[in-house]
Formats: C-alpha cells, structure tokens, sequence
C-alpha cells in the first residue's frame, strides 16, 4: 500500500467541537492527511446534541456523511468500506461496539482503531463497562492508534491482545492556530469543558489565584460548568468558544492553563490539544503535572509546571515579559516541529502504508444480551 489513501473514519463527531474534543484532534489530522494527497470519508452518527451545535457542517478537506442508523449505513457505504486502504474506528462512537462488528464483518483492507480517550477506555475495559469498545474486539484490529503513549501501549498489546499498539497523539492545525496580535485582555486563561475530575485543579491553580490577585483579570472558557460554582468577579465566563475563535481567545493571554483529567494524569504520555494550540498561538502555557510532560515541553525552558496556587502567583507576578517570549517561543518551535497537523498525518499515513498485507479475519461473534 504505497502513494494515496483512501481512508474511511468512522468518529464521534467531526461537525460539532461542542463538549469534545475529538472535533478538533480529527479536523487537524484530516487537514493534514489532505495536504498531503490523501483522501478521507468521515462518516458521524447524526446525533442531535452535536447537530444544533455544528461549527463545521461542510468541511472542505474530506467528505463528511451522517447517518442515523447503523444497519441503513452499512447497506449504503459497504463498497466504500470494502474499497478503502484503510477504515478506521474511533473511541466513543455511539453503539461503537455493533458499529466495529458491523464494520470488520465486511473484511476491509485495513482495520484500526483511534482511541481518542485510552486512558478512560482502558479504566473502562477493567471494570468490565464495553461502551463504545468490546475486550473481545482489540485482536481484531491490524493497529490500535493511541491518544496516549508510554506504558498504555505495552500495556494494550499485553494484557488486551492488540497486534500493534502505536502512539497517534492529537495535533494543531498550525494555518489555524497562530499568534492573532491582539492586545491582552487577560493575565491567565482556560479553555476547558467541565469536567469534575478537573475541578479541583482548576480551583487551585486559577480560581484561588483569581481571588489572591484581584487587580488582575481571568477567563474560563467552556461549556457545561454547574451553575453553583462561585467565581470570582475579576474571572470572565465564556460558555462556548468555537474552534475559529481560539486563536484570538489565546492571543489575549499573557498565559494559558492547562488541566488534565485524572485518567490521562495516571497515564502519563496523554497531552491535550489545547497544550499544541496554546503553543502555536505564542501563548506562554502554566501546566499541572503528569508523567511524559516533559518529554512534550521542557520544565522551566518551554512549559511553567504548577503544583500550587503559589506556584501560579508566582508567574504572574514575577515573570518578565522577556522570559514569557522566551517560553513561548521554545513551545512553539516544539509544536512546529513534530505536534502539527500535517507532521501527524505523515506519521499516521506511514503507520498504515506499513501495515502488513491483511488476512481474513474471522468474524466476530458479538456476546448475546
């Protein structure tokens, strides 16, 4: 399998950022996997949620197909399936577990899955809870793409069965996230859907700040926060910033935070794409602490590492303008150089074109109710 793909995605959602982030993980590898040459089929269960929120209904990069029902979408895609150098199965894809049933029962070439959320997949498989993905079903992949790197990988080959487990972290689109010029409108922002996992830290490290600095000025910025959070009157509310307007909301910044959920911090190896989007925007980035992160971003030279309030009050106050463009600056180069949109679709692309010649897999035999 040399030159072009043709790919199939069967994703979460491609259309709608609202409340994920799997929209924008695939928008930039799907751009990047078009820049170079490839051709892409998303296919999105039409679910309601997502579709009173779309913020890309007709992207110009690949061919995007919503369907409502599962059987009706195989009848109708099942050459395109058949067809494809390689289809791919996303993490949280509504009744994932027919749909990789439905999917590896017509043969395609190449089979995979992108797990978007491993870290919460692989919490989910311990406890015996299959939402979106069957223990039964790992084998049957030729490559199980991981959002998260480092021990996850061993650890799906190992104790799930996987042939090949291989990092395929989230990417920026980097003709999209770029420095605005705007003037600051905030000292420290977060872009962030509620999570209660994330709370806590996000109580630490920018609302106890908030009230220790008064005379300076916070944003947080996602949807779903309870309405019983007291914040603080100097930290501004934004209930939804869709994709097109990150760059500007960075830019605004003197710097950005960013909270991981509990899953990936036990992971390890799992950044979020807010972390690539920040650092292509030149925005200096104030982190919690996980393993792998400096393997991303170097403590200190690329990346301010929170523990404290203190530690938060301590940039804001302290850090000269110099040093932030400093940080910001090593970030950004890193991001430029291996975390883009495009340097992720190569990768990806290689990945597959170096998949072995696949065989008849049997068919899988879905557990009876």
């Amino acid at each position: 399998m040399t030159g072009s793909l043709n790919i199939v995605i069967l994703g979460l959602s491609l259309s709608s950022s609202w409340g994920n982030g799997h929209a924008t993980t695939y928008r930039a590898l799907i751009r990047g996997l078009s820049v170079q040459g490839h051709r892409v089929w998303f296919l999105e269960r039409d679910m309601p949620w997502y579709a009173s929120h779309r913020d890309l209904p007709n992207p110009d990069f690949c061919q995007l197909i919503h369907y409502n029902d599962i059987d009706e979408m195989i009848e109708i895609h099942a050459g395109l399936i058949k067809a494809a150098d390689a289809v791919i199965v996303g993490s949280y894809v509504p009744s994932g577990v027919t749909v990789i049933d439905r999917i590896a029962a017509l043969q395609p070439q190449r089979l995979c899955f992108y797990d978007i959320d491993t870290p919460v997949t692989l919490a989910k498989l311990a406890r015996g809870d299959e939402e979106y993905l069957a223990r039964r079903q790992i084998p049957l992949f030729d490559s199980y793409f991981s959002f998260s790197g480092g021990d996850a990988l061993g650890r799906i080959e190992r104790d799930y069965g996987a042939r090949k487990a291989l990092a395929l972290y989230c990417s920026v689109d980097a003709s999209r996230y770029r420095a605005t010029g705007e003037a600051f409108r905030w000292d420290l922002g977060y872009l962030g859907t509620y999570s209660p996992d994330r709370q806590a830290t996000l109580e630490r490290l920018l609302i106890e700040p908030a009230r220790r600095l008064p005379h300076l000025s916070f944003a947080v910025a996602g949807p779903q926060y309870p309405e019983d959070i007291v914040w603080p009157s100097n930290v501004e509310r934004i209930e939804h910033l869709p994709p097109a307007d990150h760059a500007s909301f960075y830019s605004r910044q003197r710097f950005t935070l960013n909270v991981t959920r509990s899953d990936m911090i036990a992971a390890g190896w799992s950044p979020s794409v807010r972390l690539f989007e920040a650092a292509a925007c030149g925005t200096p980035i104030v982190s919690d602490d996980w393993r792998g992160l400096n393997d991303f971003f170097a403590e200190g030279q690329a990346i301010i590492i929170a523990r404290r309030s203190d530690d938060v009050v301590k940039a804001l106050t302290t850090i000269p303008a110099a040093d932030r463009f400093t940080l910001a600056s090593a970030a950004r180069a890193t991001v430029m150089q291996g975390h883009t949109g495009e340097r992720r679709a190569y990768e990806f692309a290689a990945a597959l074109q170096g998949l072995p010649e696949a065989g008849i897999r049997p068919t899988p035999q879905p557990i009876s109710a």
